[in-house]
């Protein structure tokens, strides 16, 4: 039997006889339990003092949606952006990326829900509002538009004009410049080479613009808190001594263009003529119904505004240039009245000018301080409605953006008492525009616009609050979409727009 194997000392044994220990490994401790990350939680909820705990299940129940069908149950989600053509005017803060805005192309797509180009503008002075009107004539210069600003009261447009080296026309007392509301413009050529029928239909044209141009300023005056009335019968006479002055009642084959005091004068002057043809018993009858007609004419005439609007049009206005502007700055020490007289006035020229527009001439058409013409009353703002109508062309022809500019809803909404056909009118223009702009607000403004479009909690608190803390930061409101925009301006740009000037008056 062989004896059992010695083995030797190991290397911890022999270096222990020297004192000296060797360092032993640990031993392994036991695996640790991973703690949880998540608890389960029953449907019902946990059984602890506030964890919402229930005694059944809350009812969950899912809808399958597109982003742009979720917006009306959370208006401010990402839903699809405008396409990426005309201006860029800044960025749609909800997606992060570019904003562009082409308001007639949006008409001609049938995916988005804009069936017109007019815009509203409002928000709080100093809110950039007037930057984003100015940044946008000057951007979509670029895409083949003009502009054309009917009635710059601040001259707050005189900067971008000098940039396109266009000079502004100024009219005012003293001044050379003079316009005649009552001119044909381009209808009044080429009367020759059309049919009887066509001929019948262009003055048609002619005459509606006119009596509605009449209709407005005769309702401008007052009678003590009354407006002056201009009724079926005014409308005969002013019509009967339109035709008259014209040549359109002789049978001539083209319309001679009229003045306003040439109409007051055929008026106070009536021939027999004149008077048998409105149906008037006598000459003394016929005065003393048009008495007041022929007063509120003549206060146009020799009023505040005499020299501005009573003779021929005496400026050239170059159509091709990217803008044209007609200051209004010299008016205001006579009163908002006067400025919106001369409002009223500059748009049924502006019409004319507009009213044979070659195909493919488009135009953004700015209305500043559009309430100092609707205050004249409802006659004013029915006009101020068919201009907005008319964004579409005439007959296919031309195309314009309407882009009117103003502060606060009630600077609309307080051109008659509530309830009145003024104010009906003005809150329907509104929603006339299918594009708003809506700037920053203070809350009790904020509050007005919510319950005029029924924006909603969310909107409200945009304007209230963001879009008051940087300029230039907006509500769009493009048919049932909504944005948030911050405009955002080139440095060569904000010489342009965000002058201290432009805050100071920005409408």
């Amino acid at each position: 039997m062989s004896s059992p194997r010695r083995t030797g000392r190991d290397m911890s044994q022999l270096l222990s006889d020297f004192g000296h220990e060797l360092p032993t490994t640990a031993a392994a401790l036991p695996p640790m339990k991973q703690p949880r990350l998540f608890r389960h939680v029953p449907p019902s909820g946990a059984r602890t003092p506030g964890r919402g705990w229930a005694p059944t299940a809350a009812p969950v129940v899912s809808y399958r949606m597109t982003s742009d069908q979720a917006a009306a149950f959370w208006p401010f989600i990402a839903g699809p952006g405008l396409p990426p053509t005309g201006a860029q005017m800044g960025v749609d803060v909800l997606s992060g990326a570019a904003f562009h805005f082409d308001p007639i192309g949006l008409v001609l797509r049938d995916d988005i829900p804009v069936t017109n180009s007019n815009i509203i503008c409002m928000g709080k002075p100093g809110t950039g509002k007037s930057a984003t009107t100015k940044a946008f004539c000057l951007r979509m210069t670029d895409f083949g538009y003009r502009n054309l600003i009917l009635g710059d009261p601040k001259d707050e447009y005189e900067r971008l004009c000098h940039f396109f080296g266009v000079e502004p026309f100024v009219l005012g007392p003293g001044m050379s410049a003079r316009i005649n509301p009552l001119g044909l413009g381009p209808l009044g050529e080429g009367w020759a080479d059309l049919t009887v029928q066509e001929a019948k239909s262009r003055a048609a044209v002619v005459f509606s613009r006119w009596l509605t141009l009449v209709r407005a300023l005769v309702g401008s005056q007052r009678i003590g808190n009354d407006r002056v009335p201009f009724g079926p019968s005014e409308e005969a006479v002013v019509k009967t001594a339109l035709h008259d002055l014209t040549g359109y009642a002789a049978g001539n084959s083209t319309l001679v263009e009229t003045t306003i005091p040439r109409l007051w004068h055929h008026l106070n002057e009536p021939t027999d003529a004149l008077i048998e043809q409105c149906r008037y018993a006598s000459r003394q009858h016929f005065f003393d119904e048009t008495r007041l007609l022929r007063d509120a004419l003549s206060q146009l005439v020799s009023g505040a505004l005499a020299g501005l609007f009573d003779d021929h049009t005496n400026i050239d206005v170059d159509w091709n240039a990217p803008i044209q502007s007609l200051s209004l700055s010299r008016l205001n020490p006579l009163g908002d009245e006067a400025i919106g007289i001369a409002l009223v006035c500059l748009n049924s020229w502006g019409r004319g000018m507009r009213e044979i527009a070659a195909p493919g001439d488009l135009r953004v058409v700015v209305r500043d301080e559009m309430w100092k013409a609707m205050r004249l009353g409802v006659e004013a703002v029915k006009s101020l409605d068919e201009d907005l109508r008319l964004s579409r062309g005439v007959a296919g022809r031309g195309g314009d953006i309407q882009w009117a500019n103003a502060h606060k809803p009630s600077d609309m909404l307080t051109v008659g008492d509530q309830g009145s056909q003024a104010a009906n009118i003005a809150r329907d223009l509104m929603h006339l525009a299918d594009i708003k702009i809506l700037h920053g607000q203070k809350p009790g403004v904020a509050r007005e616009l919510d319950a005029m479009l029924g924006l909603g909690q969310q909107a409200t608190d945009v304007m209230t609050g963001w879009a008051m803390q940087r300029k230039g930061r907006a509500l769009w409101l493009v048919g049932e979409r909504t944005y948030k925009v911050e405009t955002r301006l080139h440095p060569a740009e904000e010489t342009l727009t965000w002058t201290n000037e432009a805050l100071e008056g920005a409408a």
